[in-house]
């Protein structure tokens, strides 16, 4: 591999950069994005359950906007529940673009690492082209070493680029339509606390 690495030449640290980046977001928010984590099973039950027994105390709330994503979001709710619908909804919905916010991160850096290792190893072909053509002499004689080493620069820099973008790419739009899904499901059972509270549904 390090023989690899010393054919590529100096622009593929670049790309080993990048790939070493992406590879631990893809790690973190592989084990954030857990949909145990983000939206665990029946919480919106026993959260209407526990508001209809004890009602709503301060401790209740502590512990229910520490526990997830979706908890944070329905104790958005809870905190206004003397308040009209119009306002309790309005604090769901500030509370629920900062959740949005923390579920996106580092989605933007996994994108824009998907979108610029190709022109990495683009810059890295252009650097083993420049060496192709500096190996020519002025009489037209060619260094076969320093031509050799030029190709292998060209095409491992531009094999490494795409090989680290394709799965960047990938796993970008995966997490982003998880992410998608899981805030369409947070409104949804936002709007059925709001409903309960106001009598709207059983």
């Amino acid at each position: 591999m390090f023989a690899i690495i010393q054919a590529a030449g100096w622009p593929i640290w670049f790309i080993i950069i990048s790939s070493v980046a992406a590879v631990t977001i893809i790690i973190e928010r592989a084990l954030s994005l857990r949909k145990s984590l983000v939206l665990p099973e029946g919480m919106l039950a026993r959260v209407v359950q526990e508001y209809r027994t004890n009602g709503v105390a301060p401790e209740m709330l502590a512990k229910l906007s520490a526990s997830s994503p979706l908890g944070r979001v329905l104790a958005a709710g809870l905190r206004n529940v003397r308040s009209s619908r119009e306002i309790m909804k309005e604090s769901i919905e500030e509370i629920g673009g900062a959740v949005a916010h923390d579920l996106e991160r580092y989605l933007s850096t996994l994108g824009t690492i998907a979108a610029v290792t190709p022109l990495l190893g683009l810059f890295g072909t252009v650097i083993g082209m420049i060496e192709i053509f500096g190996a020519q002499s002025p009489t037209g004689a060619s260094n076969p070493a320093a031509l050799a080493h030029g190709i292998s620069v060209a095409l491992y820099n531009t094999a490494f680029g795409i090989m680290v973008a394709v799965p960047s790419l990938m796993f970008y739009r995966f997490f982003r339509n998880l992410v998608d899904g899981y805030i369409v499901e947070m409104e949804q059972l936002a709007i059925k606390l709001v409903e309960v509270v106001h009598g709207e549904r059983n």
